[in-house]
């Protein structure tokens, strides 16, 4: 744990016994029953006085890259006291250069509407981490982190370094698939990634420690950690503007409130347009440097072809992957860094007349010649709700 300038703000609420508002924004480890609400919970025990209201906001697979647009939405529309921000088992193959935009984003962004809100990041461990940690280092993302921690004076607690320690007396088993019934050890996950809840007590145990270590430390001055940017090309500028049925063309329908993906990603992703039929586009013009949108993937998932500034893209950007036996949030990436970030760019997004190639879900299903020929799996839709945008739109 790393203390740093604490979460002195948070604690002069809790002792005088006012309502604090702690989020969480992360992914799948964060978004799971566990450390999160095992927090919230101790936080409650151990500070009678206080009322504590818990803004869940961790979608599973997605890293800080879509974190920093959503910010404003799913964080900063609830007015945070204390935010916890879980990134680095999904930025673990996310080059450092891109870890600090976007994390530097996140903490710029909060600061810059309440410089009273306190932040902590959170390392998580994963199988392909414990080498590091068993060594007594961090893996890449968490290091990455831990720069920027350094330079806004941000407190960190690693989770890593409790689970190791007990890897290394081998009281601890990271992956228990396959482990016989009599192990003795503690089997932390399943899969080696996502905790059990024995694997999320330990994570509670060091958000313990670290929160007391830090409860007698003083309000910080976050204010004037702003004056001097770690990195020049951070993402400060993220934001989300919705899709308009002016930027549509083809049969795209709005679903209903009633629909079964509204219903389900609707409070995170606003409004839903689908479409299918080859040809059904989205066109829109921006000033800027960065352009993606915020979409789902699926089983019945097609695949669209991106053309900015009148360059079509080589080949179709499927909306399906291995995982896809569900549908799930996702970003499509279209303008990427770079140029000039005056230019007005050009994008347009067209549903592609053939469906991607499903074989790679295969290993996931127990029939798969006859299953990827089933109804759930044929397709061409696309779902889209919002632009992700470091620029603005031009009309």
């Amino acid at each position: 744990m790393r203390a740093r300038g604490g979460i002195g703000h948070t604690m002069a609420k809790i002792n005088a016994g006012q309502e604090v508002t702690v989020a969480y924004l992360g992914g799948s480890i964060t978004a799971m029953n566990g450390w999160r609400n095992k927090t919230t919970e101790w936080l409650r025990a151990t500070y009678p006085r206080a009322s504590f209201k818990e803004v869940h906001a961790a979608i599973g697979g997605t890293g800080s890259d879509l974190g920093v647009f959503r910010l404003g939405r799913d964080v900063l529309a609830q007015h945070p006291d204390l935010l916890f921000v879980e990134f680095a088992t999904n930025d673990g193959g996310t080059p450092p250069e891109q870890i600090w935009c976007s994390m530097e984003g996140i903490v710029r962004q909060t600061w810059r509407q309440d410089p009273r809100t306190d932040i902590v990041f959170t390392y998580t461990i994963t199988t392909a981490f414990t080498n590091d940690y068993c060594k007594g280092l961090c893996n890449r993302s968490a290091s990455a982190m831990e720069l920027l921690a350094d330079h806004y004076a941000i407190p960190s607690i690693n989770f890593g370094p409790r689970v190791a320690a007990l890897i290394n007396a081998n009281k601890l088993v990271m992956d228990a698939k396959g482990v016989a019934a009599a192990e003795t050890r503690l089997l932390f996950a399943d899969d080696g990634v996502h905790p059990r809840d024995e694997g999320h007590d330990l994570y509670k145990a060091s958000i313990i420690e670290g929160l007391t270590q830090m409860k007698a430390m003083p309000p910080a001055d976050h204010v004037s950690k702003l004056a001097v940017p770690f990195v020049a090309d951070h993402w400060e500028a993220a934001k989300m503007v919705p899709v308009t049925r002016a930027m549509l063309s083809g049969e795209w329908t709005a679903l209903p409130p009633e629909d079964g993906k509204q219903k389900a990603f609707g409070a995170r992703m606003g409004q839903i347009w689908s479409a299918e039929k080859p040809g059904s586009a989205l066109r829109f013009r921006f000033k800027g440097r960065v352009a993606k949108l915020y979409d789902l993937l699926g089983p019945d998932g097609g695949q669209v072809v991106i053309t900015v500034n009148g360059r079509r893209g080589d080949k179709p950007v499927p909306r399906f992957d291995s995982y896809c036996t569900y549908h799930r949030i996702a970003t499509l990436g279209a303008v990427w860094g770079g140029g000039d970030p005056e230019q007005v760019q050009e994008v347009t997004v067209e549903i592609h007349p053939e469906q991607p190639d499903r074989k790679s879900v295969a290993f996931r299903l127990k029939d798969p010649e006859t299953e990827l020929k089933a109804p759930k799996f044929q397709g061409t839709r696309v779902w889209i709700s919002q632009l992700m945008l470091i620029g603005d739109v031009v009309e």
